[in-house]
């Protein structure tokens, strides 16, 4: 190889390279489990989005994806579980009430509350506020549950659609997606509350051999559907969705130096994109 042809190859080499310093996150948690009975969907877990995130090199950064809360069997719904990704935590959505009795958990976004036939429970608050929204206040006609709340939109009431709340869309990986949606609410007519996109499950339907309550999608953050009460195959609440940890940052820089947990990696529109949907690590 000629002088000038070698000294080409090597400025085409170094062009653009070295280890990125900083870059775009979408950090979803797992969603909140539907209540069991009369129920209020699960809230949609935290949602958080940023770019500019500083990061070092040498350093394994941990990646958690949180697991999605399981519905009722005979209580509250259960809480959706935290992803992290280095000091980035989205909290867990929060499950939903149940039972005729008790409001939806707070958490990323909040839980629909239950039927009650004195004004309705309360939906559970988005806590800490910023990741998503509250859940919707249950019914005190036809034994509606609360839709939980969704990054997007609060979620409806049971004297309403009680659908859940809407997700917010993201394009970190190149393709426009709807993320943590809230889980519907049940009714007892054959129009339950929708899942709010983002992957919230619909509420179940409580006319005899009505519809069952429908799980959260898995690595959407979805809230899962509340249940209904007799007259269904099951009263139980759906699961919420998994959480999903997405980083990208300008392909002219160097692929990371390792990671685990087994991230899809893409590198598409000028972006090395990194989407973990399970739990694991980088380094830089």
């Amino acid at each position: 190889m000629s002088g000038a042809l070698q000294a080409v190859f090597q400025n085409q080499r170094s062009f653009g390279g070295g280890v990125t310093s900083t870059v775009e996150y979408l950090v979803v948690a797992g969603g909140g489990g539907g209540g069991r009975d009369n129920a209020g969907g699960g809230g949609a877990g935290g949602y958080r989005t940023a770019t500019g995130f500083a990061v070092s090199s040498g350093s394994a950064i941990t990646v958690t994806v949180g697991s999605g809360g399981v519905g009722s069997t005979g209580s509250m719904g259960n809480n959706g579980s935290n992803s992290v990704f280095s000091s980035i935590t989205s909290t867990g959505g929060g499950g939903g009430g149940d039972g005729d009795s008790t409001p939806g958990n707070s958490g990323g976004s909040g839980g629909g509350g239950s039927y009650s036939g004195g004004g309705g429970n309360a939906g559970g608050a988005a806590s800490p506020s910023g990741q998503g929204n509250a859940g919707g206040q249950g019914g005190t006609t036809n034994i509606p549950g609360g839709g939980g709340g969704g990054a997007g939109a609060v979620g409806a009431t049971g004297n309403g659609t009680s659908n859940g709340g809407v997700g917010l869309q993201s394009s970190i990986t190149g393709t426009s997606t709807y993320y943590a949606g809230g889980g519907g609410g049940t009714k007892r007519t054959s129009s339950p509350g929708q899942g709010g996109l983002g992957g919230g499950g619909a509420g179940a339907a409580g006319v005899l051999g009505g519809s069952e309550a429908v799980a959260g999608t898995a690595n959407t953050g979805g809230g899962g559907g509340g249940g209904a009460g007799s007259g269904t195959p099951s009263a139980n609440g759906a699961n919420g969705g998994s959480g999903v940890v997405i980083i990208r940052y300008a392909d002219s820089f160097d692929a990371a130096a390792s990671t685990t947990g087994s991230p899809t990696i893409t590198v598409a529109s000028g972006y090395r994109v990194y989407k973990w949907t399970s739990s694991g690590t980088i380094t830089f």
